[in-house]
């Protein structure tokens, strides 16, 4: 997905679930999101989105 497709979807995703969420670049030069519990660090680390952050 695009960078600012992924950046509206880990929004609504963080607001949603209440979760921090990573936006990461694949391999393939695509972006995809993912709670940050769950990210492996084996990819480029775009930006985190932390719904309690201020």
């Amino acid at each position: 997905m695009s960078l600012k497709d992924a950046h509206a979807y880990a929004f609504s995703l963080a607001t949603t679930l209440k979760v921090a969420i990573v936006i990461f670049k694949a391999g393939d030069g695509t972006h995809s999101v993912t709670p940050i519990t769950e990210f492996d660090d084996d990819a480029e680390v775009v930006a985190e989105i932390d719904p309690f952050a201020r």
